[in-house]
């Protein structure tokens, strides 16, 4: 990219008689250009939401979903439904385009409110479908919710179908079990039964992106086990990256993340397993329409954050947060969960 520009500089001086830069002036115009260009390729300004019409605890997906509290009640869909409503709303408010589409009750889908898992829409035009782990999660994916989201003025150029390896046991829940540093195309992968290792490297290679593989574990009862996604002990935001680094057991693997992160200059805020527990680590960093940033998260998540980590955050963007906790106790996700990232190109008109 630097190189384009700066040829493209120097044809102006050629073809129109502009005098050269002076070197400060050319690296201040530069290392601008360069930055504004790279953040506006990490976050979106449109989500994909699915409005819940019968969302409960899910027993197939507590299998391996250690965040999850069966707490299911009469009251569990009223007030899943009203969350949602409330997020939104908030969404909104602060000038997010947010494209909303309403469950069905047939097939049953009760996590059909965390669409993050079983879809991704990328800048090129190109939509991945993912194969996911809950026999019960797999009719989430429906061709009509690509449809509204085209019907939104976005393109699809082409609908890439991964999921046929769940015939063979093999799962990669998108941007639950990725977390994508798309400034500088690195993908981090926590193995689980939720991100087959081989399946993520391939995956990889296919889209052009550094393969960052390792594995995290929480405290469950008496035992030590993996986390189910990555993305509730990591974020990955234009500048900084929020992450559970003490869930990483591996002494040589966390030094690896830890260096990557290092390696892309972003600023490394440290959350506890406590806090992730809390999912402080199920965030999302988008912006709005004129181009402010903000970083989306759960009340829970915001209130397990100490001063100084919300001070260090909001060193980069405002924060948004929002009452889940009925989502969170039975669905075993939060905020970043609920959103599926837009990055498609725009229909001409």
């Amino acid at each position: 990219m630097v190189c384009k520009i700066m040829n493209c500089v120097w044809k102006r001086k050629f073809f129109y008689g502009f005098q050269p830069l002076s070197c400060f002036c050319f690296w201040f115009i530069m290392s601008n250009f360069v930055f504004q260009y790279k953040s506006n390729m990490q976050t979106t300004d449109t989500v994909l939401m699915i409005e819940p019409i019968a969302f409960g605890y899910n027993e197939q997906t507590a299998e391996n979903n250690y965040f999850q509290i069966n707490t299911e009640n009469e009251n569990t869909q009223r007030k899943a439904l009203e969350e949602f409503q409330n997020f939104v709303s908030k969404l909104r408010e602060k000038g997010i385009n947010v494209i909303t589409v309403k469950d069905t009750l047939e097939p049953h889908t009760p996590d059909s409110i965390f669409p993050n898992n079983w879809v991704s829409f990328g800048s090129d035009g190109k939509v991945f479908l993912y194969p996911m782990f809950a026999p019960n999660r797999r009719d989430e994916r429906r061709p009509e919710i690509l449809e509204e989201v085209q019907s939104h003025g976005f393109q699809i150029k082409e609908i890439i179908d991964i999921s046929h390896t769940e015939s063979d046991g093999k799962f990669l829940e998108a941007t639950g079990s990725i977390i994508f540093d798309h400034d500088y195309k690195l993908a981090y992968g926590s193995v689980s039964l939720r991100l087959d290792k081989e399946l993520f490297m391939d995956f990889c290679q296919k889209i052009g992106y550094e393969p960052i593989v390792f594995h995290s574990f929480q405290n469950a009862g008496n035992e030590r086990l993996p986390i189910y996604h990555t993305n509730v002990m990591m974020c990955v935001a234009d500048r900084f990256v929020v992450i559970c680094l003490d869930s990483i057991d591996d002494e040589i693997e966390r030094e690896k993340v830890q260096e990557t992160i290092k390696r892309s200059e972003k600023e490394l805020i440290e959350i506890s397993e406590e806090q992730m527990q809390n999912f402080a680590g199920n965030m999302l960093q988008v912006h709005n329409s004129e181009g402010k940033k903000f970083l989306v998260m759960s009340e829970t998540a915001y209130y397990s954050l100490t001063q100084d980590q919300i001070d260090r955050i909001q060193s980069y963007c405002e924060i948004i947060y929002s009452n889940l906790s009925t989502i969170e106790t039975n669905g075993g996700g939060s905020a970043r969960c609920m959103l599926a990232e837009v990055f498609l190109p725009k229909t001409r008109g």
